[in-house]
């Protein structure tokens, strides 16, 4: 049983985490665990403050520890992984992440959204990373993993959609982008795409469509009024 005393501590050290103030969450945090051992959370916190003061040998420590008391601590997993890295750790870092990636797979619904929600971005952001090289096939294949876990991210499912149309696969693009205009209308960037799709289609129409939707909810849109007004002009 956590007696008040200690409760006041991980809240007071939580709520200065939250808000970046990590000189004041390390003082609080750090006697937390002067009154016992048994802080997952705590430890998870104090490796990220670790980790953004440079002190990675200290981080590690604290995300394994974090790991020894919760094993299935997926943001300490993924946080290690990350630290093992800067570390030079890299065939370590490897193996967590992949050990904690497939047991994402395996359960995706054990995993609380917000674990879900960053490994969804580290795909994501993996996807982007292929996409600048030219690497569509790879980066389609990051889009759709992120997209496993959480399927409800619509700029994911847009960032698919695009890599879809960029590696010549106009139909399956447009099922992508279609379904992210059926679910949020006003997400306008992937009716800007939509609309490039249906142009390359043959469906000028459409696509005007689409384009005039966006310049006339968000003025601002250079590209969509670009698009707009040289399909009206050819």
């Amino acid at each position: 049983m956590i007696d008040d005393r200690i409760k006041q501590l991980i809240e007071q050290g939580r709520e200065h985490y939250n808000s970046g103030e990590h000189e004041q969450a390390e003082v609080l945090l750090t006697e937390v665990l002067n009154h016992g051992e048994g802080f997952a959370d705590v430890r998870n916190m104090l490796g990220v403050i670790y980790h953004s003061q440079g002190r990675y040998a200290d981080a590690e420590s604290s995300f394994e520890e974090a790991l020894r008391i919760n094993p299935n601590y997926t943001d300490a997993a993924l946080n290690l992984a990350v630290t093992y890295n800067d570390r030079g750790k890299y065939k370590e870092a490897e193996a967590i992440y992949s050990r904690t990636i497939a047991k994402s797979y395996r359960e995706p619904q054990s995993l609380d959204p917000f674990a879900r929600g960053k490994v969804a971005n580290m795909h994501s952001a993996l996807g982007a990373a292929y996409i600048s090289l030219h690497l569509y096939d790879e980066a389609i294949h990051e889009f759709r993993k992120a997209l496993k876990l959480c399927p409800s991210f619509v700029d994911i499912r847009t960032q698919l959609g695009n890599a879809l149309r960029e590696f010549g696969k106009l139909p399956e693009a447009l099922v992508e982008l279609e379904r992210v205009r059926d679910e949020k209308p006003e997400f306008w960037q992937a009716r800007v795409y939509l609309g490039v799709v249906y142009h390359s289609l043959g469906r000028k129409e459409d696509a005007v469509r689409e384009w005039k939707k966006v310049v006339l909810a968000d003025p601002g849109n250079r590209t969509a009024d670009l698009y707009l007004r040289m399909a009206q002009a050819t």
